[in-house]
């Protein structure tokens, strides 16, 4: 803006948004609406004034006070321009016209450019259905735009610079059509909904490579699942339709925020919010922006191999230093990190979390948090929320970490959601044996368990569903996993690894379980999660279910003040805490905490389990998990399923004793626990791997990791390990208790604990 470039003629001066006020010997002031910026020292105070528009360069060299040398001149101009105060053009006008000019140099455009372009340019305006384009076409007229309505099918070879597209639903099947044509001419165009009370914005869909529409219709119909079940009952296709609830002046307004928004990108303005949604309610006059990102797998506009490139991946780990905050575990990141990363997901229109609210029943010390839905359990509590797990549940020593713990469960039980993009092998057990493991060897049913299902199924929740007997000879879809202990691919059936997996005809004998499920800050920890989950349900199986009596866990030992504040926080609700252990032939430290009530009437007994190589980490886990379930018993009842509810009911100490510590056994301390910390992720998953292994186990890995989440997912499975659900087969559930000394003889297989573990 300085030297011999700059033409004269064309006016230099402050940026037609700013105001000046000079006080002298002190700073000269700019105003805008965004704020004050003070400009000090002797230059700013004499050369200001000068700078109003109506001097070229060389009539501001001229005009300077006695004593500016033209170097200073340079200089000072130079600052103003790099610091974006200064503009140079024509000499300022009147009216709306300045105005104009004022706000795209507010909003750090070449104004020039921008009335130049907004004039120039072309907009197409397309309407789905039955919508109206009249208004937002006056709308954009209005305002000098120069625009027209789509007339006849749509063309690649429109010369509009901008589409917008007007719709009732951002779900209208119309809209394929529209992306598909747009996306082939490589056009921009703007979706928006004008109509009801509240108004969507957003986004400009103006690059494949940064995201379709399909994109978009994934994420919506995720948070629609009520709507999609009524519309696939009544075999219609797309979203429902809704009454419109409007007033004039908010349509006015609807149509004049959209053509602002037009007029902004045609001009050459932009901003994050452009590609993301922007949605205002006209209630309480709150807007918010969702940020929208392309899925990479998309079938559109990515690669839709990519899941079923990654199965056939071998799963290769490596090393994962570990982070400094271990309150929640051993982690490669901290909270803070993994909840920065993954925040945009969190989003009721473009994310896949629709809230994360902390329970408000009982203590906040619970730091008890939910994310919903959990898609894991999605057919059954479509219409019960209060169903148990119905949402996914976060827990933690602190908010932060319950707030995280809910969003990766929540991002967990997403990515391993069936999506139809997975690797699938066709055929029977027979004809892939040898590559394929049985799925009784994962499921783990007694024979005994099959012939009476009909009448057990009917008066049991979902979780201890006994499916139909496994036909060998059907031909399903099954999916490659990696074997860490072979070290190569072996198949188990899409439905067992997969949430919502299409059932196979004529048959319900598969169907997906969290058991082995886990989210990590890396594939490292994921798979450290999943192993450490399977070790723990094997474990707790074992006590439950021989109903044995185990050590008690010395919770003063450990010297740790936040189990002393649990205790007394528990203590103010008449309730009283104590852990055991449960530990079995893998010597992982497994431990099962409880609460129960001590002012008489029921006991509510809730418990929680935790298992990991550091004995102070599986205590905390247990107690903060006994934590988490700890509002549904707190002020009444939040769960309505029988099984638990006759639990807290009925379940007390003396009716249970298996409840509480073995009285002969001395408790636990943590001298007890061999245990020398390792300052890397890879070192921990080795060893649990090892314990296992050790046992005559294999251990499996299946990843689950989504482009579009990038949350490492991960599911493990381990053969022969067993599930805490009512799954009776011959095995480590009858023999380890003996083996172990917990018992002298096997328990007989009808002196099982009657009442299957609920959580």
């Amino acid at each position: 803006m300085t030297g011999p470039g700059v033409p004269t003629g064309r006016v230099v001066g402050f940026k037609r948004h700013l105001r000046v006020e000079v006080i002298k010997g002190e700073a000269v002031y700019l105003f805008s609406e965004r704020g004050v910026t003070a400009l000090k020292g002797s230059d700013a105070e004499a050369l200001a004034p000068l700078l109003d528009c109506t001097r070229d360069l060389p009539a501001l060299l001229r005009d300077v006070p006695a004593g500016v040398a033209p170097e200073q001149v340079g200089r000072f101009i130079a600052r103003l321009d790099e610091a974006g105060l200064l503009t140079l053009g024509p000499p300022p006008g009147s009216g709306a016209a300045e105005r104009a000019r004022a706000y795209w140099e507010a909003a750090g455009t070449d104004a020039n450019a921008a009335v130049a372009d907004t004039a120039a340019k072309h907009v197409l305006v397309i309407a789905t259905g039955a919508t109206d384009p009249s208004a937002a076409l006056s709308a954009l007229r209005q305002a000098g735009l120069t625009a027209k309505v789509s007339s006849g099918e749509l063309t690649t070879d429109d010369p509009a610079d901008l589409s917008v597209v007007v719709c009732d639903d951002y779900l209208s099947p119309d809209l394929a059509d529209i992306d598909a044509v747009h996306r082939a001419a490589r056009r921009p165009w703007l979706l928006t909904k004008l109509t009801g009370a509240q108004v969507w914005l957003g986004p400009v869909f103006d690059s494949p490579e940064l995201g379709c529409w399909h994109c978009l219709a994934s994420r919506l119909w995720a948070h629609r699942d009520a709507e999609a079940h009524v519309q696939d009952a009544l075999g219609q296709v797309g979203p429902a339709s809704r009454p419109v609830a409007s007033l004039p002046a908010l349509d006015a307004m609807a149509t004049h925020l959209m053509t602002l928004e037009v007029t902004k990108w045609l001009a050459g303005y932009r901003y994050p919010g452009q590609r993301g949604v922007m949605t205002f309610d006209s209630l309480d006059l709150t807007a918010r922006h969702h940020e929208f990102r392309r899925r990479p797998q998309c079938a559109l506009c990515g690669d839709p191999t990519h899941m079923r490139a990654l199965a056939r991946r071998p799963v290769r780990l490596s090393s994962q230093p570990k982070s400094s905050d271990n309150a929640g575990g051993h982690r490669s990141l901290t909270p803070q990190q993994v909840f920065d990363r993954y925040q945009h997901l969190l989003s009721p229109v473009t994310g896949v979390i629709k809230e994360i609210t902390q329970h408000q029943t009982g203590p906040a010390f619970f730091n008890s948090f939910r994310a919903g839905p959990n898609v894991a359990v999605r057919r059954n509590c479509l219409f019960n929320p209060s169903a148990p797990r119905a949402e996914n549940g976060g827990k933690g020593v602190t908010p932060l970490h319950g707030k995280v713990s809910a969003m990766c469960e929540a991002l967990e039980r997403h990515s391993g959601f069936f999506h139809g993009d997975e690797e699938r092998i066709r055929g029977s057990y027979k004809s892939l044996r040898a590559h394929a493991i049985h799925p009784s060897s994962c499921q783990l049913f007694d024979d005994r368990q099959y012939p009476g299902r009909s009448t057990w199924n009917a008066t049991h929740s979902s979780f201890q569903h006994v499916p139909d007997p496994f036909d060998d000879n059907a031909v399903i879809d099954w999916t490659p996993v990696w074997s860490l202990t072979r070290e190569r691919h072996r198949l188990l059936p899409t439905a067992m690894l997969y949430y919502g997996a299409p059932p196979e005809a004529g048959s319900v004998s598969l169907y997906a379980d969290s058991n082995g499920n886990a989210a990590g800050s890396c594939l490292e920890d994921a798979v450290l999660q999943g192993l450490l989950e399977l070790v723990e349900r094997d474990s707790v199986a074992m006590w439950w279910y021989n109903r044995t009596r185990r050590p008690e866990v010395d919770l003063t030992a450990f010297g740790d003040p936040w189990i002393d504040e649990l205790r007394d926080v528990h203590a103010g609700l008449d309730r009283e805490v104590w852990v055991l252990d449960v530990t079995a032939d893998s010597g992982i430290p497994v431990l099962v905490a409880l609460s129960r009530r001590v002012d008489g009437g029921n006991e509510d007994i809730m418990f929680g389990f935790g298992a990991h190589l550091d004995p102070r980490v599986a205590l905390r886990r247990a107690l903060t998990e006994m934590n988490q379930l700890m509002p549904v018993v707190v002020d009444g009842y939040k769960w309505t399923e029988p099984e638990p509810l006759h639990w807290w009911q009925h379940a007390t100490i003396t009716n249970q004793p298996y409840l509480m510590p073995d009285p002969a056994v001395r408790a636990r301390v943590p001298a007890d626990y061999a245990y020398t910390p390792s300052p890397d992720l890879l070192d921990d998953v080795t060893q649990v791997r090892g314990r296992v292994e050790a046992l005559g186990l294999e251990v499996l890995v299946l990843d689950q990791t989504r482009p579009d989440i990038g949350l490492p997912v991960v599911k493990v499975i381990v053969p022969g390990l067993r599930s805490f659900w009512a799954r009776f087969a011959p095995g480590r559930l009858f023999d380890v208790p003996v083996r172990l000394g917990w018992l002298p003889k096997p328990t007989a297989y009808h002196d099982l604990n009657p009442i299957p573990l609920f959580l």
